[in-house]
């Protein structure tokens, strides 16, 4: 990913003329040290004529030390001047709607009468391969996921790992909900997910092959709970109605949809079917945003960190320097004593 370099506050940089500033606007340190009064002191002014007088001794600085210390400041003002490496914006997919997917495993569902491009394959393997695309596409959604025959139950609650949505998916088969079609059960045990839901936005996608077979919520009654809770039902035909494998019931179906606001699409094989989710991404819209935090690489420790070893190196240096001044003037004095 490209980054660019950048400086957070280089308003810093303004402070950079502040030693000179020091050096030529504040006057030296004078400090006052001891001196030594030897004997025939004011014979001696006499016969120089000088005149005793007020002095200062001002240390010069080298300038090789005073080029390190001018460098030591200018990398401090770029550390604190917060150097850093900053990454392109980022887009974040924000979640916007609670997306729940219902799908019939009733034995209807392994009928081989699926045409794919390879040959017929059963309505429930094409169903359970074109649902985990739309699935891996629905980023941004929290998903959830419901199979049901003659019982419904939940196969993953409200989630935005939808990794593991399709992997349940993938791991589903005909017949683990038992043998019938009860879609107002389905529709039931989805609004029970949505109750506690806190998102607004609440979409169902009903996918059934057969005719409802329940006698304890009838399809119409559990849409028109749905439509109370503002939960909009798409629902999708699984076969080709008038077929002799086919109970497929669309009257049904049309008055889920419509009774909530939503829609009835028919899908006979795989095209239509692929068809059918590209339409309901058209009318369920992934909504993104931009991330207003970009990815940052703070760089400041670096000139800190040299700034540091350069004042360390001057300071040992200049203990050596003076241990050998020390030395000397020391050595200096045993000579004499001799």
């Amino acid at each position: 990913m490209p980054t660019n370099f950048e400086i957070a506050f280089p308003w810093v940089f303004y402070l950079a003329p502040l030693p000179l500033l020091v050096y030529f606007v504040i006057p030296a340190l004078r400090i006052r040290s001891p001196f030594l009064k030897f004997p025939l002191y004011t014979d001696a002014l006499g016969y120089t004529g000088e005149k005793p007088r007020k002095s200062a001794f001002v240390k010069k600085k080298g300038w090789f030390r005073g080029s390190l210390l001018g460098i030591c400041w200018l990398l401090i003002l770029l550390a604190l001047s917060s150097p850093q490496l900053v990454g392109e914006p980022e887009y974040q997919v924000k979640t916007t709607r609670s997306f729940l997917i219902a799908a019939d495993i009733s034995f209807s569902m392994a009928q081989k009468d699926w045409e794919t491009q390879n040959g017929k394959i059963t309505r429930w393997e094409g169903t359970k391969t074109l649902m985990q695309d739309f699935i891996q596409q629905r980023e941004g959604d929290r998903m959830g996921l419901i199979f049901f025959a003659t019982n419904a139950y939940i196969q993953a609650p409200f989630t935005t790992d939808i990794e593991t949505v399709s992997q349940l998916v993938d791991e589903t088969d005909v017949g683990m909900a038992g043998q019938m079609t009860n879609i107002g059960k389905a529709i039931a045990k989805g609004l029970e997910m949505f109750e506690n839901d806190t998102i607004p936005s609440k979409v169902l996608l009903l996918l059934t092959d057969g005719v409802d077979s329940g006698t304890d919520v009838l399809p119409n009654d559990a849409a028109n709970l749905a439509a109370k809770d503002s939960v909009m039902i798409y629902t999708i035909g699984i076969g080709k109605p008038g077929d002799s494998g086919s109970d497929l019931d669309e009257k049904s179906l049309q008055e889920i949809a419509n009774l909530t606001g939503g829609k009835y699409f028919l899908a006979s094989d795989e095209a239509q079917l692929s068809q059918v989710y590209e339409t309901i991404d058209q009318l369920e819209p992934i909504e993104i945003e931009e991330k207003k935090a970009r990815p940052l690489t703070l760089l400041y420790p670096y000139p800190l960190g040299l700034a540091l070893i350069i004042m360390m190196i001057l300071s040992l240096i200049q203990n050596l320097l003076q241990i050998q001044r020390t030395r000397y003037i020391n050595r200096k004095e045993e000579i004499h004593v001799h």
